[in-house]
C-alpha cells in the first residue's frame, strides 16, 4: 500500500505529520481517529481528525495534497444521508381510504 506524509493541525497532534496509508483513489481517508489509552485504566479517548484540503489553489475542484484538521465533537459528520434514514417516520406508501373505494 501507498503512503501519504500527511499534516495534522489542532488538537494534540497540531504540527506533527504522519505517513497515512491511501485509498485506491490516492487520497488518505476522509476521517483518522487517534485511540488515545486513559492512564487510569478507564475507556480510552479517541481524537477524530478531519480531511480538508491543504491548499486552494489550481483546478477548480481538484485537490491532490490533504491536511488533517481536529474535530473536538467527533461526530460522524462524514456518513452519507440518505433520505429515509431520518429521524421523521416514513410516509405511508398506501393512500388513506379503503382499498375498493374509488373516490378516495
Amino acid at each position: 500500500m501507498k503512503t501519504e506524509d500527511t499534516p495534522f493541525e489542532g488538537g494534540p497532534m497540531d504540527g506533527r505529520v504522519l505517513p497515512v496509508l491511501t485509498g485506491m483513489t490516492g487520497h488518505p481517508p476522509r476521517t483518522y481517529r487517534i485511540p488515545v489509552p486513559d492512564p487510569h485504566g478507564g475507556p480510552p479517548t479517541v481524537l477524530v481528525y478531519r480531511r480538508v484540503p491543504r491548499d486552494p489553489g489550481g483546478r477548480v475542484g481538484l485537490t491532490r495534497r490533504w491536511k488533517y484538521a481536529y474535530d473536538p465533537g467527533g461526530a460522524d459528520a462524514g456518513r452519507p444521508r440518505w433520505p429515509w434514514s431520518g429521524p421523521q417516520p416514513r410516509p405511508d406508501a398506501t393512500p388513506g381510504g379503503k382499498p375498493e373505494d374509488t373516490d378516495g
